[in-house]
């Protein structure tokens, strides 16, 4: 056989850059890693393809928590006498949701990053073999990046989009869209029951959409939390004016012309018509064009690591995943807490001290992530809901109070609507999970979170006294109901 002159397809490669670490992904995972190697005495270089500071800063957190916080805001103020609130000039809280994202301009963070310092690479990174990142940069040109110690899997997660008949096809919002969005639409139909569906809904809603309507396949909101959480905030829905439809299925979706109406058709009752339509039924790990395949592991799903965030299935140790993408925790600040480690042992490894790694505790990463959703009521959890509990064994015994029966509650406003849950292991007398319902309720849980996390003991924690009156006073009463 006549040997032929290999000839590449690809754009000229750059001549190869050397550094300690290469991370790829700039979201707030990726930046924590880049933070603790570089502290560990290691060179850096973090590829991102869209914006440094990545979906959190400019698609998701920042900016959503932006549109809901005047609605949340004007909720309060009416519910204390004497007090008076115009309807919300939409127009003002988009500018502001505007200057959150920096006007998706993302020179300061990467400012930040090179102040670090390290190196900011633009482009879309893949792996390109043992500890070898191959980055397409905006222009077409190929720079290759080569780590001495390791890799590390940044990327997160995009928005999935069911494959129900003319959905893709009708251009729906995501979370991307919807948090980006330039204009309130007059009808808001939305799909999907979890955080993201609630919290926009609510979001549009209270910014002006005349019409929102919730379309959930199960028979409840945020069925993953304990079950009087959804009820309330769909009490709370309904008296705003949200229509809310469970256990209703979208069969077919309808939309002739680009930024036209939207015509849903649904398994039950007669197509809704719509100006923009939300779908918000889950998340799909950012793994596809990777290049996961060229280092032996699968194209797709999450990358598997263990509790040193090092991806198991790849020889050397010397890949790791941090965030969503390994798909242990999809919360934001759980992906900046597995970042921390993983820089800190792959500094630790580099130096070697493997005796000094540290370990994801599973009190943190696992049970003890504290969640919160910024609707109003505000819905908060830590830990383990009674199910859970019961089902991995415990032997349980869950106490509940009234918030509204507080006096710092009462104090906040008339009409004070809330509920807590403390879940106790009886036999250690410690906490497994706590959750909380009402407004204002976010700033309870850290203290939920140290308690669970840490497992203080009932007995010790009974001293620790709440001010009054402030609806802190909620621990004094769940320990009373508990019988202490």
């Amino acid at each position: 056989m006549a040997d032929f002159p290999q000839v590449s397809l690809l754009p000229e490669v750059r001549v190869s850059d050397e550094f300690d670490v290469i991370v790829i992904g700039a979201g707030p995972a990726g930046e924590n890693v880049v933070d603790r190697a570089v502290r560990g005495g290691l060179s850096t270089a973090v590829v991102e393809e869209r914006l440094a500071g990545g979906e959190c800063s400019y698609w998701a957190c920042v900016p959503s928590k932006a549109l809901l916080r005047p609605v949340e805001l004007a909720a309060e103020v009416g519910r204390v006498p004497g007090l008076k609130l115009g309807p919300i000039d939409s127009g003002a809280v988009l500018a502001r949701r505007d200057e959150a994202v920096s006007h998706y301009d993302d020179s300061g963070q990467v400012r930040w990053i090179e102040g670090v310092p390290a190196t900011f690479v633009r482009g879309h990174g893949r792996l390109d073999g043992p500890k070898r990142v191959l980055v397409s940069g905006p222009d077409g040109a190929q720079r290759l990046l080569t780590a001495r110690h390791a890799v590390v899997l940044a990327t997160g997660s995009t928005a999935a989009v069911p494959p129900t008949p003319g959905l893709a096809e009708a251009a729906p919002w995501t979370s991307h869209e919807v948090t980006a969005a330039t204009s309130v639409p007059a009808r808001l139909a939305v799909i999907g029951g979890g955080v993201v569906a609630c919290e926009m809904a609510q979001a549009m809603h209270g910014l002006g959409a005349r019409q929102t309507t919730m379309l959930v396949r199960g028979g409840s909101l945020l069925s993953r939390m304990e079950p009087f959480a959804g009820e309330m905030l769909a009490a709370s829905f309904a008296a705003s004016g949200i229509d809310l439809r469970t256990r209703t299925d979208v069969v077919r979706v309808e939309r002739p012309e680009p930024g036209g109406q939207v015509t849903v058709h649904l398994s039950q009752g007669p197509p809704l018509e719509a100006d923009e339509l939300l779908v918000a039924t889950g998340r799909r790990l950012a793994t596809a064009g990777l290049g996961l395949e060229s280092v032996g592991l699968p194209g797709k799903g999450p990358v598997e690591v263990d509790d040193s965030l090092r991806a198991t299935g790849v020889a050397e140790g010397w890949l790791y995943a941090v965030g969503d993408v390994n798909g242990r925790n999809l919360l934001t600040h759980m992906g900046k807490y597995q970042a921390r480690v993983c820089g800190d042992v792959i500094a630790a490894r580099a130096g070697g001290k493997p005796d000094d790694l540290p370990a994801l505790r599973d009190r943190a990463d696992g049970y003890g992530a504290p969640q919160v959703v910024f609707t109003d009521p505000q819905i908060c959890e830590v830990g383990r809901n009674e199910e859970t509990a019961r089902r991995d064994g415990f032997r349980v015994r869950a106490v509940e109070y009234d918030l509204a029966n507080l006096t710092g509650a009462y104090l906040l406003g008339d009409g004070y609507q809330g509920r807590a849950k403390a879940v106790v292991d009886e036999d250690r007398g410690v906490l497994l999970g706590v959750t909380f319902v009402g407004p204002a309720t976010a700033e309870l849980l850290h203290s939920a979170t140290i308690a669970v996390t840490a497992e203080v003991p009932l007995e010790r924690l009974w001293h620790a006294v709440p001010s009054f009156p402030t609806v802190s006073e909620i621990w004094l009463r769940l320990l009373e109901a508990y019988g202490l």
